[in-house]
């Protein structure tokens, strides 16, 4: 396939910055000595810096197909730059089909010109996402297994790195407290103590003038994250795991406990109505503090 307009379609994530042959610079250098041997003519380069191939959401990935009227072929160093997504990569193959446009993968030396070559295209694929998902599951793996191990070693209380909530700072690794914030959460959880509606305490928080971390006013979603959250009641939550952290807790065990029920009961669909307790006891057997499921009882979906 000589003498066609070709995209460069060229991307590297966060993940593979650092690994070797993935840079940006090396897949453009390659892909313009491709383009020079078959006598293809750059119509445009699009780069996403720092993407993933998981999804769509990338500027470059999109603006090349908004301009795929002035192109003939996508050029690619792997398949996998392009997507790492088999649906979303047969997604995109319909549409350059539709368009009449063509697809190249230089290192696999496969283009949509032959039966063959999308054939084995689609094959690529699905082994180019197995092998992103088994990262993924591997990864995961390894995070809860620390998250379970934090309860049982002298790193323990440590955070899995995640934004400090509203309330709680960041201390050496550590959740800290954050007197002014803990004020404002004392506050919240009283108010729906005594009744007031998810509305009226924002409006009251906000006519007060006492707005979130950013700055910004409350609404009935960011409240309700802060009044499901078991950190405020002793307990950082991670992929199911609670693990017992050594701030302040702003409410007890057995309040939190009753703030989860008194909100399920609020919760219109009563199929949704599940709801996850802290322990009430600090001393839980096992590698990390378990709670219990209610299925009668749950989350803020629908609450009114």
């Amino acid at each position: 396939m000589t003498g066609v307009r070709v995209a460069l379609y060229l991307r590297v994530s966060t993940e593979e910055q650092a690994k070797e042959g993935f840079s940006l610079g090396a897949q453009r250098q390659a892909l313009e000595d491709h383009c020079m041997i078959y006598d293809h003519q750059i119509v445009n380069v699009y780069t996403d810096d720092g993407y993933s191939g998981r999804n769509t959401k990338r500027p470059a990935y999109r603006k090349m197909l908004e301009e795929i009227d002035s192109w003939d072929s996508i050029l690619v160093l792997k398949m996998d730059r392009i997507h790492r997504n088999t649906r979303n990569f047969i997604e995109m193959m319909d549409l350059l089909k539709k368009k009449q446009k063509g697809f190249i993968s230089m290192q696999e030396k496969l283009d949509t010109e032959t039966a063959m070559g999308n054939f084995f295209m689609t094959l690529m694929q699905s082994i180019a996402q197995l092998e992103s998902e088994q990262i993924g599951e591997r990864t995961r793996f390894g995070m809860k297994q620390k998250a379970e191990s934090l309860n049982t070693t002298e790193e323990g209380k440590r955070t899995m790195g995640f934004t400090p909530p509203f309330g709680y700072r960041i201390e050496d690794g550590k959740l800290a407290d954050d007197y002014e914030e803990q004020t404002v959460v004392s506050l919240i959880f009283d108010l729906y103590a005594n009744d007031e509606t998810m509305d009226s305490i924002c409006y009251s928080l906000n006519r007060q003038g006492l707005l979130t971390r950013k700055g910004n006013p409350w609404n009935k979603y960011n409240l309700r994250n802060i009044l499901h959250n078991p950190v405020y009641a002793g307990y950082m939550r991670w992929d199911g795991i609670l693990i017992k952290h050594d701030a302040t807790p702003v409410v007890s065990s057995e309040r939190f406990n009753g703030i989860q029920e008194k909100m399920a009961r609020n919760v219109r669909d009563p199929s949704k109505r599940k709801v996850e307790y802290v322990p009430v006891d600090d001393y839980v057997e096992g590698l990390g503090p378990s709670f219990g499921h209610n299925d009668d009882i749950g989350t803020d979906d629908g609450e009114s």
